[in-house]
């Protein structure tokens, strides 16, 4: 159970990493979730981008453990 919620959180933060980076390449002035971020552009597409990874690793690591998990049982 605890490897399902950690596996949902993974891919809403992957989710929202994806569509904030993607706003804030189409269009550099609207940062998205981070606005109030200082650093301008930069700042927040590298937040975005490491939203985007630390999501895919969480999801799929939850995934590959909830699957050895139900494999032992």
């Amino acid at each position: 159970m605890k490897y399902d919620i950690l596996e949902g959180l993974g891919v809403v933060l992957l989710a929202l990493g994806a569509q904030g980076a993607i706003r804030q390449l189409i269009d550099h002035d609207n940062a998205g979730l981070l606005g109030w971020l200082p650093g301008g552009f930069a700042a927040g597409i590298t937040v975005y981008v490491l939203a985007i990874v630390i999501g895919a690793v969480v999801a799929g690591w939850a995934h590959g453990a909830a699957k050895a998990v139900g494999r032992r049982r």
